[in-house]
């Protein structure tokens, strides 16, 4: 049976009016099922019923933080299990959804790339969190107005289904998102960069995990990193700016004794010169068995100095929901001993 969110909005059954009461059921209100929509005739829905699988998830459960973020553990139709997390703020509520079960990238420092590469989620699958997160929070779906592709797995190996899903998250008869408000996340596949550059409808916004400036440190790092030289994702990144004119992000996670030698401060702002970009340097997420700790808040403090002093437009990102494993780096389907027992399916 086919996920009806995996469909384009323009793509929906029946045509026309029925279709736009259809949409408006399952993107304006969040409505779980054929049956809730009482204004479709009951044939209409039977047979929308008949042909269609409404909800991509056979469970969710939700660990929630001390901050007020929460972590949704989502077990697919497979039974294979993937995470989002969901941020509240005082201005806005932002979501980080998954584009994979699991993660190639094998990034050392992250717990999702411990657990190796499941498989690739389909456009209704990850447009499916959005919509499962609202339900979960008691808010309409439209009241997520920033999204990030930062959870599970390297959304540019998922490229199509990836794209799809944010051309649904941005149709205005679906959740009508605004291209500003999100943004990709890859470890920097070249390609990936250079072919996102080209979607013209698009216009969302890229993040890159350099996480080192230089060779030797960012392959330990990110072992995987091999394959795409930080030469090679700096003359793309350069390149997706001279077609986009838009700004970069660089995520930078910062590991004690590692990466945050204050050399390599310098050399991070060396290869930043002529790119409009933000640093963000973000305290590593500790969880069992990494190996890694975060730099101490001096370190940080000092490598942060060091690139504002050289011109580097930065900031320092603190992560939410640690508590609850939620936080960047600990998503691995994990319920921290301290939230169990305010883990609950919904």
């Amino acid at each position: 049976m086919q996920l009806l969110l995996d469909l384009h909005p323009d793509q929906y059954p029946p045509e026309g009016f029925r279709r736009k009461q259809l949409l408006s059921w399952v993107f304006e209100q969040g409505v779980g099922t054929f049956e809730a929509m009482t204004n479709l005739p009951a044939q209409l829905r039977e047979e929308l019923q008949g042909a269609y699988l409404l909800n991509p998830f056979r469970e969710i459960e939700t660990v929630r933080s001390t901050d007020g973020s929460a972590k949704y553990l989502f077990t697919l139709q497979d039974g294979r299990q993937m995470e989002a997390v969901y941020m509240p703020y005082l201005d806005r509520k932002t979501i980080c959804v998954s584009t994979m079960v699991g993660c190639p990238a094998n990034c050392a420092f992250c717990a999702t790339g411990a657990m190796g590469f499941g498989r690739n989620l389909t456009a209704g699958e990850i447009v499916g969190q959005v919509l499962a997160v609202a339900g979960g929070e008691g808010i309409a779906p439209r009241e997520i107005r920033n999204l990030v592709f930062m959870g599970m797995g390297e959304a540019m190996l998922n490229y199509d289904h990836t794209m799809k899903a944010a051309r649904i998250l941005l149709h205005p008869d679906a959740l009508g998102m605004s291209k500003r408000r999100i943004t990709l996340s890859t470890v920097g596949m070249a390609k990936g960069i250079r072919r996102l550059a080209e979607e013209d409808d698009l216009g969302i916004k890229l993040a890159i995990s350099l996480h080192a400036p230089d060779e030797e440190t960012r392959q330990k790092i990110i072992p995987t990193g091999a394959a795409n030289s930080i030469s090679e994702i700096m003359s793309a990144a350069r390149d997706y700016q001279a077609v986009t004119g838009r700004r970069i992000t660089m995520e930078y996670t910062m590991l004690r004794g590692l990466n945050d030698h204050l050399w390599q401060a310098e050399l991070l702002a060396d290869l930043l010169r002529g790119l409009v970009s933000h640093v963000n340097l973000i305290p590593m997420n500790p969880w069992d068995g990494s190996g890694f700790e975060s730099s101490t808040e001096a370190q940080i403090q000092a490598f942060y100095d060091t690139l504002k002093g050289r011109g580097v437009d930065v900031s320092v990102r603190r992560s939410r929901g640690k508590d609850a494993g939620a936080a960047c780096g600990q998503l691995a389907l994990k319920r921290p001993h301290a939230a169990e027992g305010d883990a609950a399916a919904v």
